[in-house]
């Protein structure tokens, strides 16, 4: 619990610390929303939260932190938009080839997943979107599309290898764009070269671990 005699936080304090950097969180985002990224400091946030940079300082080491949580905190709504956009491919290919394509093209335009890579922290995205959880909400979204996954070679516990491989591709697209830039169709050509024989019915090389 957050003690009684906490100061600020407009005359409201918090009940308990998972609240605490909830309320810090909202109060960035809403920063964000009013000046940008490029206007918002440390001192912005404490002020529109009512309370001091050292308290900030209790729950985020620093404004990368921060803006790392704002991130985060917008991953299921990414998370339902990509599903919702793979919901329309009916093979395990075209899920997998689209899913990257769908990342690549969207993450960067993103009003708070963009944010990692506007302000040079690409290494805090990096960390969340390769993390285990994450891993586990692909499986979940590839999971949920009416895709015959069996029919692709793929038991439902090789979803989430599948998931972590097609993360790790948006990453490195994204992180290390090609010169010239590939158009989509090209991006998408490139994905289903490579990544569309281990998702063929007919491929022998296995996926599962």
């Amino acid at each position: 619990m957050v003690p009684m005699g906490h100061h600020g936080w407009q005359g409201n304090p918090p009940g308990t610390e998972d609240e605490a950097r909830r309320r810090i969180v909202e109060a960035a985002t809403t920063c964000i929303d009013r000046a940008g990224l490029a206007k918002t400091s440390l001192s912005d946030v404490a002020t529109e939260a009512g309370i001091t940079r050292q308290t900030v300082y209790r729950y985020f080491p620093s404004l990368a932190d921060i803006l790392r949580a704002v991130a985060m905190a917008n991953v299921e709504d990414f998370a339902a938009r990509m599903e919702r956009h793979l919901s329309t491919f009916t093979t395990a290919a075209e899920a997998a080839v689209e899913s990257v394509v769908f990342a690549v093209r969207t993450v960067p335009n993103e009003p708070y997943l963009g944010l990692l890579f506007q302000a040079g922290e690409a290494d805090f995205f990096t960390a969340g979107v390769t993390s285990p959880l994450s891993f586990s909400l692909g499986a979940r979204i590839l999971r949920n599309l009416p895709i015959d996954w069996p029919a692709a070679g793929l038991a439902d516990t090789d979803l989430e290898g599948l998931a972590e491989i097609l993360m790790r591709l948006f990453i490195s697209f994204l992180q290390y764009p090609s010169t010239p830039a590939l158009t989509d169709d090209r991006l998408r050509a490139l994905v289903r070269r490579w990544i569309g024989p281990a998702l063929s019915p007919t491929w022998t090389g296995g996926i599962g671990i």
